[in-house]
């Protein structure tokens, strides 16, 4: 189902990141048609063109926790932070295209500043590859990205570590205390990725309504079928959308058939032969053009995923 090895049944204390939530609703062309797009969210158009699928990862926090309060520096020198994503739920048949890791910089209201020029002051946050385990309290690292940032804002600070592999080292000379909104403010790993079945995230506009067929036509034609996951118990693991219109077809393939019916050859002697041996069936209506949609869940391991999901739209019906 959906490519998933059982239905999740995900726990209370999921969180869905904000980012992989905006991203969706920009992606699929829900937040240009609301008016409630954030100017401010870029979307990762070199990212998602080379992907199907956007995974969101939270450090394992039971493994390196961050403890709030404690000293930042020691002896003048920052104290390096090691978060740890576990990225083995990823199918193996998923390749990996880029990874982004996002950490919120929160701002500092308490720095005591001599001079007026001490407002501008900086810091550098460093992040790192863990190339093996540590032995005798020693990690073999790899710089990844380095940045200077400005102390007096608070913002989301996002770095491509597509090199990496799943172990992370931040230093920083920043203090963030973890509040009430720790978990939407954790640090997080997205990944973008593409199983080979389909096309990439594209961002798409909101869809206009095409006029119906007459009511009377009772001629192969697209019908609205309105999937409702509530109705079919899945809105506890389906984040967005809550439904969507699936469309499906119907309707006689009469002989002869038109053009507008959308036949192919063999449906035409099919219904052909039909006339005169009714032993041999009609031409049955179904869809002949299909397209995708994008779907934000949570898969079996409470995981966040956005992915893109070919053939779940009838566009087109014909008699084949």
């Amino acid at each position: 189902m959906f490519g998933l090895q059982r239905r999740p049944r995900p726990s209370r204390s999921a969180t869905v990141p904000r980012y992989l939530l905006d991203l969706y609703r920009l992606q699929s062309g829900e937040a240009e048609e609301a008016g409630t797009h954030d100017t401010a969210f870029e979307y990762p158009e070199r990212s998602a063109s080379r992907a199907n699928t956007v995974r969101g990862f939270h450090h394992e926090e039971h493994m390196e926790p961050v403890h709030p309060g404690e000293p930042q520096t020691k002896n003048g020198e920052a104290i390096p932070l090691r978060f740890l994503f576990n990225l083995s739920n990823i199918p193996e048949d998923e390749l990996l295209s880029s990874a982004e890791l996002r950490l919120f910089r929160q701002q500092i209201d308490e720095v005591i500043t001599e001079s007026e020029g001490d407002k501008d002051q900086l810091h550098r946050i460093n992040v790192y590859e863990v190339l093996k385990p540590p032995r005798a309290g020693q990690l073999i690292t790899r710089l990844l990205d380095t940045r200077l940032v400005r102390h007096n804002a608070s913002r989301w600070e996002s770095f491509d570590v597509s090199p990496a592999g799943r172990h992370l080292r931040i230093s920083r000379s920043l203090h963030q205390e973890p509040g009430e909104d720790w978990e939407q403010l954790r640090p997080l790993l997205v990944t973008f990725g593409h199983d080979g079945k389909g096309h990439p995230l594209t961002r798409r506009a909101k869809r206009s309504p095409k006029q119906r067929g007459r009511k009377r036509n009772r001629n192969c034609r697209r019908h609205a079928l309105y999937v409702d996951f509530s109705d079919v118990g899945w809105n506890d693991w389906i984040v967005a959308p809550p439904g969507y219109q699936a469309y499906y077809c119907h309707g006689e393939c009469p002989f002869p058939l038109a053009d507008h019916l959308n036949s192919t050859n063999h449906a035409i002697v099919q219904t052909l032969v039909n006339s005169v041996n009714t032993n041999i069936p009609k031409a049955c209506c179904v869809p002949t053009e299909l397209s995708a949609i994008s779907m934000l869940y949570l898969d079996e391991h409470d995981k966040v995923v956005l992915k893109n999901y070919q053939e779940m739209v009838v566009e087109g019906c014909g008699c084949r």
